[in-house]
């Protein structure tokens, strides 16, 4: 079912002025002169190389203007309405999150004048994407036939259970690097294709179209039906299942295994490119030419500047993303974290990372705010947190999507265990923190059994950064320094490297090894190992009885 495109808002203008009263008697009976109007004021052109980034993450999309420096000049961001049709699904209105692109790009541009820079400065546009968050729409019309699902969702979980029974579904994770989840865009393409029926008349009629965020954004944002660009980047296509991890390009094996050979799939494009993602037809920047794109997890990988194999960074956004740069070659893992592209540019070598996904990061927050009405603001968890010395052996496995990385849980639902009357909201609140960094350790735990190589610092960017107490916690979790840049919009920066990389504003990695170093914070851990080992084995413990809340083998009952 397609959304119609909603209006954009009317700017609201306003205008302030004083009435003066004509109460005081002329002096002479001679009528001066009017007073010549001040010319305006002259605003000095401030010029420069600037680069930008489109960041559409998975509650709000943002629009940022870098200097050279890496610092942002102007920016605006637009949130936009989630979509919960039922419990487990989350959905968003395709042309919403365009609307919301195209108000932060004219309103950042604006910013960016007022200021007295010139438009004409910003060299080139990368872009920035949720990830696996699906989109399918006629190839025909281009409209829409289906809300996005979003990365999330998991309405695919018996459909999961059972494609797992197939043949060849070991093979899976050699060929794509991903396991079978709710999480990748493959199941949520197939879920579409079994479940609506627009979508399955479009697949046979030979018309159905199929992209991650990425691709509807550019092909709308060139100029959509008949002239936008029909493209996607390795870091995205490496998220879909669709394309091998080694050839970075779409393998038949796993067309015909998911059964969706037919439906039109963008073009692999490499990440940072001065043509293939054409240039923005319309809005305040028209004309000016879109060169690079990441996915979000990737594009903050680039924006730590974490180049050499070894360097790792965690991501706290709506979910938690821990990637680990593996250099030029994929390792798969054994222990349940997920092989993708860190970064494909063009003329260097693809590099590839390790990572480790957190479903429920940032969105528990989020919850205790707006479903418990335990906090106004998602800033004050941390203070919340902090009157308490521990969650008083409260444990909160936050499986509101199952678990992810490196349980892969389908059947685990949210629960919350060790309870008693002294327990507050405030342990609550420390709990919710703590599920985010106990399962930042099983990553790391499971990172070191594949890599050989355990890490000594790790990078952070992303919403819950932004607080102390939650970094000093994940610091006592891990028993590791925690690195957080003062700027920590690491996304948008990388997505703007891209692009930047691609019209020569930078040649080589090594010209960006003083970007966004400047003020950096480190947490230094406070526990001892004993104290962290005996917290995390408690965590475990609440896992294992966190499983089968979902019932997979019902028969599916929620079909459109």
């Amino acid at each position: 079912m397609g959304s119609s495109l909603s209006k954009s808002p009317k700017s609201a203008t306003s205008s302030s002025g004083s009435r003066v009263p004509n109460h005081a008697r002329r002096a002479s009976s001679k009528v001066a002169p009017p007073a010549a109007a001040a010319p305006p004021p002259v605003v000095e052109k401030k010029r420069g190389v600037f680069t930008a980034a489109i960041d559409q993450g998975t509650t709000s999309s943002r629009f940022l203007i870098f200097d050279g420096s890496g610092t942002p000049t102007a920016s605006h961001q637009v949130e936009f309405e989630q979509l919960y049709p039922h419990s487990g699904w989350i959905e968003h209105d395709p042309y919403e999150l365009l609307r919301s692109v195209n108000v932060c790009i004219d309103r950042a541009a604006k910013q960016f004048q007022e200021q007295g820079y010139v438009l004409e400065d910003i060299k080139a546009i990368g872009i920035t994407n949720q990830r696996e968050t699906t989109i399918v729409w006629d190839t025909l019309t281009g409209k829409p036939l289906h809300n996005a699902i979003v990365w999330p969702d998991t309405r695919t979980s018996r459909l999961v259970h059972e494609l797992r029974k197939k043949e060849g579904a070991d093979k899976l994770p050699e060929l794509c690097g991903l396991p079978l989840s709710t999480y990748p865009s493959s199941v949520k393409l197939l879920w579409m294709i079994r479940h609506v029926p627009a979508v399955a008349a479009a697949l046979k009629a030979g018309r159905l179209s199929f992209g991650t965020v990425d691709t509807w954004l550019l092909y709308n944002l060139t100029g959509g039906l008949g002239k936008g660009c029909f493209v996607t980047d390795p870091s995205n296509a490496s998220r879909t299942m669709f394309c091998n991890i080694r050839t970075l390009e779409y393998d038949d094996f796993l067309l015909d295994w998911f059964g969706v050979k037919g439906v039109n799939l963008p073009k692999i494009v490499p990440s940072s490119d001065p043509e293939a993602y054409g240039v923005l037809a319309d809005g305040a920047l028209k004309g000016v030419r879109i060169a690079g794109c990441l996915g979000d997890q990737s594009a903050a990988l680039v924006g730590q500047c974490a180049f050499t194999p070894g360097m790792a960074k965690n991501t706290y956004g709506t979910g938690c993303f821990l990637l680990y740069n593996t250099g030029y070659d994929p390792v798969i893992s054994k222990n349940g974290l997920l092989t993708t592209v860190g970064y494909a540019f063009k003329g260097h070598k693809p590099v590839y990372a390790l990572e480790g996904s957190i479903a429920v990061a940032g969105s528990a927050v989020k919850f205790l705010r707006d479903n418990l009405g335990m906090i106004k603001h998602s800033h004050e968890i941390g203070e919340l947190a902090s009157k308490v010395p521990d969650s008083g052996g409260v444990v909160f496995v936050t499986a509101f999507s199952g678990l992810f990385a490196p349980y892969w849980i389908d059947d685990a639902l949210g629960t919350i265990f060790g309870m008693t009357q002294y327990t507050t909201k405030e342990h609550i609140a420390r709990s919710t923190i703590e599920a985010t960094c106990f399962q930042t350790r099983a990553i790391l735990d499971a990172m070191e059994r594949d890599s050989g190589t355990a890490l000594h610092a790790l990078a952070v960017d992303g919403g819950m950064s932004n607080s102390d107490v939650c970094m000093q916690i994940q610091a006592d979790i891990l028993g590791l320094e925690i690195d957080r840049p003062q700027m920590r919009e690491t996304t948008a920066l990388g997505a703007a490297i891209a692009a930047g990389f691609a019209v020569g504003v930078w040649e080589e990695f090594s010209e960006l090894k003083g970007i966004n170093r400047d003020d950096r914070t480190t947490f230094v851990p406070k526990t001892d190992d004993a104290t962290r080992d005996k917290l995390f084995a408690n965590w475990e413990k609440a896992v294992d009885r966190s499983k089968g809340w979902l019932d997979n083998d019902r028969v599916d009952d929620d079909e459109e």
